[in-house]
């Protein structure tokens, strides 16, 4: 087994991403295995390099009893199965996985729906039905802000790393305009994970259209102003539309690498240094050479930085997909406790139960660190610890 582990490393394999005539990356055939390695996090990170795997989740703490999710191609599942390591498999063939998501859709114009501030149409709800290119993303955020005018504007939060600006709306309710806390909502940080960003945008849909008819969105409006950053990714999210779906990282180039993208959820300058991000920059959790140095950490952390030091920030959620789960500060330490625990643990206990109730579906909720993955350099232990937000 270890004589096996190690010819493997030191003779990678040699696997090109398959492209079609578009140009775009082809997953047909990749297998996805859930992998219990018998080996530390370092030999397993080589190996998943050497065999072109794609990290779909990752673990960076004691992977003695880790499982790990990989999409292993077709060339290489022989080297796999030779690594004779134990694996379940998820799905036979990511690429027919990725099929079955369609084209990008059209963007599908208004809504007879309307706000009772405005009377321009709401963006129609056949939004949610399907994905769509970056665009129209870009569209809806427009129209939804048309649609609630005197309750919102449109917002930026920097650039990316190829100078797309990092946009946003933010709403606000009878008290007007920055003067209560703030509630801010990041979705598609990691770019492959688009579901992510129209959780962000039904939400924004639902507390514009339901202003003025449901008293408890009415009350959320009333009481927090909402910042609201759908794609804080910009690039990365644009480059899995163009060129290959299964990319998550930024696309920020360094003179020191070849390898191309940064963790930017592993790059906040706080706790940024330990066993829960890479220092290799072809890895899927690279935190960069210095802490905070991606221009998406650098906008998205002003704006916190200045909601903090205006009104305080009562909720921050990074929103993501792949698992099910609601996770709470810390990610950096398995040991560390937010001053506020009990109350962090209740409210996403409380969030658990009502989808549970609504759905039938079961999310795990706890600290990151325990109940998924340590991890070092991520916002929600910066915006705890830093921005002090209530819940984070």
């Amino acid at each position: 087994m270890k004589f096996l582990e190690t010819l493997f490393l030191i003779a990678p394999l040699t696997v090109a991403l398959r492209l079609d005539r578009r140009g775009k990356a082809v997953y047909d055939g990749y297998k996805v295995l859930r992998v219990t390695p018998a080996s530390d996090v370092a030999t397993f990170e080589a190996h998943v390099e050497s065999l072109e795997a794609v990290d779909l989740t990752h673990n960076h703490g004691d992977a003695e009893d880790a499982q790990f999710d990989i999409a292993v191609p077709p060339e290489s599942l022989s080297a796999f199965d030779a690594l004779n390591w134990t694996s379940q498999v998820l799905s036979d063939d990511l690429g027919a996985d990725i099929a079955l998501e369609g084209d990008l859709a059209e963007y599908p114009g208004s809504s007879e729906l309307e706000s009772d501030l405005s009377a321009a149409a709401l963006p129609s709800l056949s939004w949610f039905s399907a994905y769509h290119a970056y665009a129209d993303h870009l569209t809806f955020l427009k129209d939804i802000q048309s649609s609630f005018a005197k309750n919102s504007e449109l917002i930026t939060s920097g650039k990316s790393f190829e100078g797309r600006d990092i946009q946003g709306i933010h709403l606000w309710g009878s008290g007007g305009k920055d003067s209560k806390p703030a509630v801010i909502f990041n979705g598609n940080v990691h770019a492959r994970e688009w579901i992510s960003s129209k959780v962000v945008e039904y939400i924004t849909y639902q507390l514009v259209a339901n202003y003025g008819n449901d008293t408890t969105v009415k009350g959320f409006l009333d009481n927090y102003d909402f910042y609201i950053l759908p794609i804080v990714n910009p690039d990365g999210f644009l480059y899995t539309q163009t060129s290959n779906r299964m990319w998550r990282k930024n696309r920020q180039t360094r003179s020191s690498t070849s390898a191309v993208g940064t963790d930017v959820n592993r790059n906040w300058p706080y706790q940024w240094e330990g066993a829960g991000s890479s220092t290799s920059p072809g890895s899927e959790t690279y935190r960069g050479v210095a802490a905070g140095d991606t221009p998406e950490n650098t906008g998205i952390r002003a704006l916190g930085d200045r909601l903090a030091d205006v009104n305080g920030i009562k909720l921050y959620i990074d929103w993501h997909s792949y698992g099910q789960y609601i996770l709470t500060p810390y990610g950096y330490s398995c040991s560390a406790v937010a001053a506020n625990q009990a109350d962090q643990n209740s409210l996403s206990q409380g969030t658990a139960s009502a989808l549970a109730k609504l759905y039938g579906t079961a999310f795990t909720h706890g600290p990151i660190c325990t109940t998924l993955y340590q991890a070092n350099g991520g916002s929600n232990d910066y915006v705890t610890d830093v921005n002090k937000a209530e819940y984070g």
